[in-house]
């Protein structure tokens, strides 16, 4: 009965990581199953060794929210911590590089779905208005709620299906993998979302080509100037919009007044912040009386940049915690490539985490990425499987060997 209660952990994990790309509320109904199953199995329990920082961000986020005007509005924040179990019921229930490889692939499947829905959504809205407003208001979704959800899954999918043709995948896999990588590339470029197909996007991208090999960068800004030839019309004004914008129909001056406003917010509550969804229902005490109105077409419920968003809502120790775990997880997947022949697949898997940090960091400095549920439930599952892969890699031991003491008992805990 425990193995039974075991191996159906796993599957649920795999079915809850998988459906976040399609249902926020099938993935979260899973991983509570997966997390049951889990525990009800006896089975030990692995937890990646970013504990620290998760735990001093939950406490945080606790303090924050006691000291909040209103505590009960923030009790939502509370609650998304259970995304988190992902880590635990991924690492814990992984036991070999293929189940990875698997999972990536039925990403790739799910999101090339998407994909395709979203080139016929972006299609049909051509057909019945070719002007830019009108597009820039509907934009694709996918199977995904927002353009933002399905822009940031994508672009998620893509760096780690980009990663395994790059490190991993022989020819066979190679010939139908780039040209499923080309619809995903293609459905982003056309969802518009400028952070994303402009910056988050090309930065894991030229972390990936890079490390593969410097000179591909070339061959990478030829695809790119041709495809900016190539594009639509409206996706070229997207892109030329982000130094010329069109008045307020693109979001510059509202990401600019966010910018002010934020830091007004840090500054005002440096320790503790506002608390816990406070930013958006406090958002007009500290506009400052310069700024004209009306205010820039927009909306306003959070700050749209990460960095911002975590030091005004849960101060600055709140931004510090979030960005010690993710520099935890970065480091420690680093550290673990420098050693040498390792195996392909534990590259591509690393490798692929490493750009997806470097993309979600770099997309945060304009869209607050990791408030949404389905982005953070893809994040937190990639960074699982970058633990997962060193876990069952055998040359988990070598890299123990080549540790501080202080640091040997946290990553002997990969081989438990």
């Amino acid at each position: 009965m425990k193995d039974f209660l075991g191996r159906a952990s796993y599957y649920l994990a795999f079915a809850s990581a998988a459906s976040i790309l399609f249902s926020i509320a099938i993935s979260q109904i899973l991983l509570a199953t997966a997390l049951a199953f889990l525990l009800l199995s006896g089975h030990p329990l692995r937890f990646p060794p970013v504990r620290p920082p998760l735990a001093a961000f939950f406490l945080i986020t606790l303090a924050s929210l006691l000291s909040s005007p209103d505590p009960r509005a923030g009790i939502p924040q509370l609650r998304k911590f259970f995304v988190f179990a992902i880590l635990l019921v991924l690492d814990t229930t992984i036991e070999s590089l293929p189940q990875i490889r698997k999972l990536v692939y039925a990403w790739s499947a799910i999101a090339l779905l998407s994909a395709m829905q979203s080139i016929v959504q972006f299609l049909h809205r051509r057909h019945e208005a070719a002007s830019y407003e009108f597009l820039l208001d509907g934009r694709i979704t996918g199977f995904a709620s927002h353009w933002m959800t399905f822009g940031g899954e994508e672009m998620v999918v893509a760096l780690m299906l980009a990663s395994f043709l790059l490190f991993a995948e022989r020819r066979p896999l190679k010939m139908a993998g780039w040209p499923v990588l080309g619809v995903l590339i293609a459905a982003i470029i056309l969802g518009m979302t400028r952070c994303i197909f402009l910056l988050g996007l090309p930065a894991g991208l030229i972390y990936l080509l890079f490390r593969r090999r410097p000179v591909l960068l070339l061959a990478a800004i030829a695809v790119a100037a041709t495809v900016a030839a190539t594009a639509p019309r409206a996706i070229r004004q997207r892109a030329i919009s982000t130094f010329r914008p069109h008045g307020e129909m693109d979001s510059n001056a509202h990401r600019a007044l966010c910018r002010l406003v934020g830091w007004q917010m840090v500054k005002a509550h440096p320790w503790l912040g506002l608390g816990p969804e406070q930013v958006g229902k406090q958002f007009t005490r500290f506009i400052p009386p310069s700024v004209p109105r009306p205010l820039p077409r927009g909306w306003y419920g959070h700050l749209h940049n990460i960095y911002l968003q975590y030091a005004a809502e849960r101060g600055v120790f709140g931004l510090l915690a979030i960005l010690w775990l993710i520099g935890r997880a970065a480091f420690d997947f680093l550290r673990y490539l420098r050693l040498p022949k390792l195996n392909p697949h534990v590259k591509a898997i690393l490798h692929g985490a490493i750009a997806v940090i470097v993309a979600v960091l770099a997309e945060g400095l304009f869209e607050y990425n990791l408030g949404d549920s389905e982005v953070l439930t893809m994040f937190l599952s990639v960074i699982a499987c970058g633990y997962a892969a060193i876990r069952v890699s055998p040359r988990s031991q070598a890299l123990i060997a080549l540790q501080t003491p202080a640091a040997i008992q946290s990553l002997a805990n990969f081989r438990r």
